[in-house]
């Protein structure tokens, strides 16, 4: 997977990032932290957490900062991976009540870098979108974070492609470098997929990726492995996955193309599925977890691939 530098940056990006959403629930200390090391050695370099993440198990917030924090710590130093985080994102038992002033965003990225044990991180994301606020209002919110020394550039995540154009064009009028990633998801699967139970999750569509094309904002696709809906397709039968937002018809064919792939290639699922993804006709970055060693393997196996369009092409005919 080739590397990724975002214009007008001093950004460059391995081809895949290292998701921690599971940190501090499924995996943590030096079992953890010798995963996150041989995601480095392998070729990547980008770390992403949010300040939600594992929120959603009583007791201790912000877990995967925490983790990442306790990792940085004892390695005493940061200065060879790009580190990434979200705020705002709604409470979890209000996800229609949005918390995107800037005293909830400056809250929750000072928790951030307190959890983290850093005075900034490399970039950070809107977790989500308020259309009830002007995107004038938002990136103001951003800058002002910048020139405070707190982050180094600013994303967003969960926005649609209008919202999108609308802050790219207030910071083009203001002379702002603007958002350089957006993360929204996009998979094999999303194409033919039911709609999804978290309606706030932004799906990139092909007006967002043509919007992708023409932009200096990085698309960084999450459920770049469609939720494992194609591993337990393959483990369980299709009785397991009949309620699955992405079971259809279609999908089905789908599942039939990776698995033949996977025959052909000796892929894994997890790096079919990831191929995907880094054949597409424009620069991406997906996101990939892992929280055990097969799932670390995967991942490190498909930073050193060279995957090919040509593969792919029966995605074309279904």
């Amino acid at each position: 997977m080739k590397t990724v530098k975002i214009p007008d940056t001093d950004l460059v990006l391995s081809g895949l990032g290292y998701g921690t959403v599971n940190a501090g629930v499924k995996w943590e200390g030096a079992e953890g932290e010798r995963m996150l090391e041989e995601y480095l050695e392998a070729g990547g370099n980008v770390i992403d957490t949010a300040h939600v993440y594992s929120d959603w198990v009583p007791g201790e917030t912000a877990r995967s900062e925490r983790v990442l924090g306790d990792w940085i710590r004892r390695r005493g130093r940061r200065d060879d991976f790009i580190l990434m985080t979200k705020g705002g994102h709604p409470r979890l038992d209000t996800m229609t009540v949005s918390r995107l002033s800037k005293e909830e965003m400056t809250s929750d990225l000072d928790s951030s870098l307190e959890k983290l044990g850093v005075d900034h991180v490399d970039i950070y994301f809107y977790h989500r979108d308020d259309e009830s606020r002007t995107v004038e209002e938002l990136v103001e919110t951003m800058e002002d974070f910048r020139r405070a020394g707190k982050i180094r550039y600013y994303g967003c995540s969960n926005w649609s492609t209008a919202r999108m154009k609308e802050a790219d064009a207030y910071c083009k009028e203001k002379g702002y470098r603007g958002f350089v990633a957006n993360q929204a998801m996009f998979n094999i699967g999303i194409k033919y997929m039911r709609p999804y139970s978290d309606p706030t999750m932004v799906i990139c569509d092909e007006e967002m990726l043509e919007y992708h094309k023409n932009s200096a904002n990085l698309l960084v696709p999450y459920m770049g492995i469609c939720g494992g809906f194609f591993h337990a397709l393959k483990k369980k039968g299709v009785d397991a996955v009949k309620d699955n937002s992405f079971y259809s018809e279609q999908n089905m064919k789908v599942a039939e193309g990776i698995y033949r792939l996977c025959d052909e290639k000796g892929y894994s699922i997890t790096q079919a599925l990831i191929g995907y993804i880094a054949v597409q006709p424009l620069p991406m970055v997906p996101l990939a977890a892992a929280s055990n060693d097969g799932q670390l393997q995967d991942i490190t196996a498909a930073l050193k691939t060279d995957f090919e369009a040509a593969d792919y092409r029966f995605f074309e005919t279904i």
